[in-house]
């Protein structure tokens, strides 16, 4: 049996062994055992990524037969999920470990690290699938594990509303998913990805079906990967612990919406109107998080709306047919934006738990390890010359412009120069600046330990080389091995056709943007703070509403929420207790009133059961006279 097939098999066993054995097991044998079964899924990953290039599949068995649709429980590994069991593994091992540092002194630290476990054997399950039922097991699978670490935290009530948040958004993104796959099978007879590319190829799937599929099951990736309209989970998905929203922002969860876009390729190449809808969803989620996180205050939500914006980028590229630079970037996020999620925690940890922005400042020379790693990411993430987010954003920005998609082009120019204001606003905020927290929280101030600095320095390395593996065509046509590497699944991005002299133009256009941002960033929050304070005051009603996120939150709840809840009553009361209750208890009444009628023979005197007997004979013999 191949090794890629073990490999969402290691955490499985240590979720298994930890959920009943973990409150007896010691913190370290826990940690151990969470850390070790990742280790071992990364290794399986690495020897498996070494093996070979080409495409392998492995039959188990047959898991689904009925009628004509059959499903099989198979693993397929082929360079795009070679990428990915590569990410999550790489990314979730770091994670794991400065868990057991920032987890530390929890109470329920066997049920964290169980759940942990589960969530990257769902997330490697779902990467790993050779069809999309078994990918729809991992993606529910990655739903379920959400909502169990966004509400760790259960006793606290905005904890466990935001793990409840996130589980029923996502379910109405899954309906999507379901219904195209339903699409499909119906429409070619087939839900395995190698099956499905064949119908694409050879015309026997309908142009009407697919398109249908694909924006169905783009629904679903809304879900999963927060974009516009069912990106109001996410944010509040900070009130789980940090670790989790650094696994979940970086490694699992949203990025499964960006793979299966990826992974199914051949459908939405094969419509133009789908693949329209993704870019368009994806570019407008780009600014519109972007604008969104320019308020925030709280330094996890900041980070949040910054996910969010950033998977509008993936997205874009995938629209645009550069499924290779959406996972580029992928690959690249995945190392800046857990080095920022656990910085962030790093700083969390060393104020007691504070995360308001504006009770931080001065953190530069007080926290000399996470400091440096936190500003290695957030120039990455701005796309600042020449880390890894530079190279991955700039390819998918080029493929838009090359593609005709002048629009979608446009709004990612705007959405970086975005990037780089409210990220160096966050930096300026927390470690420049006078010190803005008491002087209770300084006496204890101090940097975090090394099982969670440790992690930062390979994460920050990784976010400064990674985008080396993608150099732009002007260093060489053969410069960009990850784009040939992925080229067998995921094609040749349009960025190809490009000439050298527009991309060095779009190079220098971002380039601009960035600084740009990072330079009025750098004029309201270092330069002249007050001034902040005076365009806001100025504009107090658009920064409400910037503060409010728009309304939507709102606007869900009169529009939806409340009406359900509204019905849901209404059938309660003339349904359930006007027809259900009542039926229930006339039936019961009923019987009761029966069982009194007969319990009216049962006097316990013997003279009145002589008298029904007599009774009885006689009308016997009135039945056999006449």
């Amino acid at each position: 049996m191949p090794a890629f097939v073990f490999i969402p098999l290691a955490p499985a066993v240590g979720a298994l062994v930890l959920f009943p054995l973990g409150r007896r097991l010691s913190r370290r044998s826990v940690s151990t055992l969470a850390c070790g079964s990742v280790a071992a899924s990364f290794v399986l990953s690495v020897a498996a990524a070494l093996s070979g290039s080409g495409v392998r599949i492995h039959r188990l068995f047959t898991w689904i037969q009925a009628g004509g649709f059959r499903a099989e429980a198979a693993f397929r590994f082929d360079p795009l999920a070679a990428v990915m069991v590569l990410v999550v593994t790489g990314v979730g091992l770091l994670i794991h470990v400065y868990s057991a540092g920032y987890m530390s002194r929890e109470r329920d630290f066997g049920r964290y690290f169980a759940c942990l476990n589960l969530f990257m054997s769902a997330m490697l399950l779902l990467v790993l699938a050779d069809n999309l039922v078994l990918m729809f097991v991992g993606w529910e699978g990655v739903g379920l594990c959400s909502y169990l670490l966004i509400g760790y935290w259960f006793e606290k009530p905005a904890a466990a509303d935001a793990g409840k948040k996130a589980f029923l958004v996502n379910r109405i993104g899954d309906a999507g998913f379901l219904l195209g796959i339903l699409v499909l099978w119906s429409a070619a007879g087939t839900v395995s990805f190698a099956g499905l590319s064949e119908a694409v190829a050879s015309g026997a799937l309908a142009p009407s079906a697919a398109a249908a599929a694909a924006v169905l099951l783009f629904i679903g990736a809304t879900g999963k990967s927060a974009q516009i309209p069912l990106y109001v989970w996410l944010p509040d998905a900070m009130e789980g612990p940090t670790p989790v929203s650094a696994l979940i922002h970086a490694a699992t969860m949203v990025t499964a919406g960006v793979y299966m876009v990826a992974r199914l390729n051949p459908l939405y190449a094969a419509s133009s109107s789908a693949s329209g809808i993704v870019m368009l969803v994806g570019a407008l989620t780009a600014v519109y998080a972007g604008v969104l996180a320019l308020v925030q205050n709280d330094i996890k939500r900041v980070l949040a709306y910054s996910t969010i914006s950033q998977l509008g980028y993936m997205f874009l590229g995938c629209g645009a047919g550069a499924y290779a630079a959406g996972i580029f970037h992928l690959f690249t996020h995945a190392f800046f934006k857990s080095l920022l999620f656990l910085a962030a925690g790093s700083v969390i940890h060393a104020l007691s738990g504070e995360q308001d922005l504006r009770k931080m400042g001065g953190l530069r020379k007080l926290l000399p390890r996470t400091y440096p790693a936190f500003l290695v990411g957030a120039l990455a993430i701005s796309g600042i010359p020449f880390l890894s987010g530079f190279f991955s954003k700039d390819a998918i920005l080029l493929t838009a412009f090359a593609g005709g998609h002048v629009f979608a082009g446009i709004l990612g120019l705007a959405g970086g120069g975005l990037t780089a204001f409210y990220m160096f606003r966050l930096v300026f905020l927390a470690f420049f600046g006078s010190r803005r927290f008491s002087a209770e929280v300084e006496s204890r101030l101090h940097e975090s330990p090394a099982v969670m600095t440790r992690p930062l320095l390979i994460l920050a390395f990784c976010s400064i080389v990674a985008g080396y593996v993608g150099l732009p065509a002007l260093f060489g046509e053969r410069a960009n091995l990850f784009f040939r590497f992925l080229a067998p699944v995921a094609g040749t991005p349009a960025s190809g056709h490009a000439g050298p002299g527009a991309e060095a133009a779009l190079l220098a256009a971002s380039t601009i943007s960035a600084l740009a941002g990072l330079f009025l960033a750098y004029l309201f929050y270092v330069r002249n703070p007050a001034l902040p304070g005076r365009v806001s005051a100025r504009f107090p009603g658009f920064h409400h509403l910037l503060l409010r996120g728009f309304g939507v939150d709102a606007l869900y709840e009169t529009a939806l929420l409340n009406p359900l809840l509204r019905g849901s009553k209404a059938v309660y009361r003339r349904f359930d207790l006007g027809v259900i209750d009542a039926a229930v208890n006339g039936a019961g009444g009923a019987a009761g009133l029966l069982g009194k009628a007969l319990a009216l023979l049962q006097t316990g005197w013997v003279k009145d059961y002589a008298l029904a007997i007599l009774l009885g004979a006689v009308a016997f013999l009135g039945v056999l006279l006449f």
